[in-house]
């Protein structure tokens, strides 16, 4: 007898609970593109910091007059950075703003760090098999 009213009562809580989060969340406020392509620089600055300098750096970038860039990073500075061409040598330097996508092509810290404990385990286990088989 009393096990519908608590289910009504939990399920009333619930909805109530569910439109009021959603009636106090505010709404997405319209950002202009100015402001868009601030944090959009600011995104790609991140990274190319992240990724670093010098020919281990690797990326490819699109522009957004369409061009298409790759190489390595070899200078970061505050407002653009230069991309090195492996290959001829020739060095652009692009501004944080003009950048559309970027890539970064080098192993993130933590995908070093997996390949080296991998490369660990495999030698520990080499190491104790031949062990084991020079001991039988």
């Amino acid at each position: 007898m009393f096990k519908p009213l608590y289910q009504k009562r939990i399920s009333l809580a619930l909805v109530c609970s569910l439109l009021l989060m959603l009636a106090s969340t505010p709404a997405a406020a319209a950002t202009s593109k100015e402001e868009k392509a601030a944090a959009r620089a600011a995104e790609v600055k991140a990274g190319v910091a992240k990724l670093g300098t010098g020919p281990a750096a690797q990326i490819s970038v699109k522009l957004r007059d369409k061009t298409k860039l790759s190489g390595y990073v070899s200078q970061a500075n505050a407002d653009s950075f230069v991309i090195t061409d492996p290959k001829t040598g020739t060095t652009t330097e692009i501004p944080y703003p003009n950048v559309i996508q970027a890539k970064g092509k080098n192993l993130s810290t933590g995908a070093t760090i997996a390949i080296t404990a991998a490369v660990a385990v495999g030698v520990t286990l080499l190491v104790l098999y031949l062990i084991a088989r020079t001991l039988d």
